[in-house]
């Protein structure tokens, strides 16, 4: 009876993906996952990667529909570089608690206090911040934006965590907002201590959002692109992982000989969790939910989104 029950389960969970991949054509659309999505949503997406890196990626497929499997934030960024394009988030409940932390009318406030200050907002935020940000920035080129910037004080928007990190980077004052990851900031040092005991010849690998203390502790701090590449090229076989546990799938399909340990069970996202493969089908068969960015808003958020993508090009 068990293993009929996995049958219907297997045969029900196909028809939901032909179906998909049905709509998909008819639509016009692709699917972008984040690598924190769940395993079977990253295993049906067009593309998986980071927030900015989909986002970027919306903008260049030649596509009518843009399927964001993540939570809103990063909808909202493809909708800002694409607004000729539907971009559509197949559960609006997905959002993320880190990116709630901060609102225009406080950053307006601190900004007052700091009058001399440049505003630089981690693309973790919702595009009304971003629009009243100096320049965006990411996790991988956090550092190299603040130091680009022809200002000796630093307001860093949302994440306390990676404001610390790049406070250790920069000779420039960086003034904090008080927020974070509350995924990345339950890990805590002696998750790392622990599983370094359990795994002696694995490398730690830690995402920049992670409290100083776990930083320090680890053997290397990438983003998650910065991880999945790092591992590709590495000559070691195990690794322990200091980020939500999404990635694990993603790390595991590219490097199957390699071992991965999560730092702890509880490195997980539920917000990220919540789009899975009947969601897509809804939001594919309905076109929902459809995200929108008002122009006003739209056009500032993307001034912060190009002046961080031009520090690039001048590097």
């Amino acid at each position: 009876m068990k293993n009929e029950k996995s049958s219907d389960h297997m045969q029900d969970r196909q028809t939901i993906i032909n179906k998909i991949k049905s709509l998909k054509k008819e639509r016009n659309a692709v699917i972008l996952a984040h690598c924190y999505a769940r395993n079977e949503v990253q295993d049906i997406a067009d593309f998986v990667g980071d927030s900015l890196g989909l986002s970027q990626e919306a903008v260049d497929q030649d596509a009518d529909v843009i399927v964001f499997c993540g939570v809103s934030f990063m909808a909202e960024s493809a909708a800002v570089l694409s607004p000729e394009k539907t971009v559509l988030m197949p559960d609006a409940d997905a959002n993320c608690p880190m990116a709630a932390m901060v609102d225009v009318p406080s950053l307006r406030e601190m900004k007052k206090e700091h009058p001399d200050a440049m505003v630089v907002c981690y693309v973790n935020t919702r595009a009304d911040v971003k629009a009243e940000s100096d320049i965006c920035c990411t996790s991988a080129n956090a550092v190299e934006v603040v130091n680009s910037l022809d200002a000796d004080e630093i307001i860093f928007v949302p994440d306390k965590n990676l404001a610390a990190y790049v406070a250790e980077h920069t000779d420039k004052k960086i003034i904090p907002w008080n927020g974070y990851c509350p995924v990345h900031n339950q890990i805590l040092e002696e998750d790392v201590i622990l599983a370094a005991n359990d795994h002696p010849d694995a490398e730690i690998l830690a995402h920049p959002e992670c409290r100083s203390k776990v930083l320090e502790d680890s053997d290397h701090v990438f983003s998650t692109t910065g991880m999945l590449n790092y591992v590709k090229d590495s000559s070691c076989n195990e690794f322990i992982i200091s980020t939500e546990q999404g990635i694990m799938h993603q790390l595991e399909v590219e490097n199957p000989e390699k071992k991965f340990y999560p730092v702890s069970k509880f490195a997980f996202c539920s917000d990220m969790k919540m789009i899975n493969l009947e969601a897509v089908l809804r939001s594919l068969e309905s076109m929902e939910h459809v995200v929108t960015v008002p122009e006003d808003i739209r056009l500032g958020a993307k001034r912060s989104l190009d002046r961080m993508l031009e520090v690039r090009r001048s590097r």
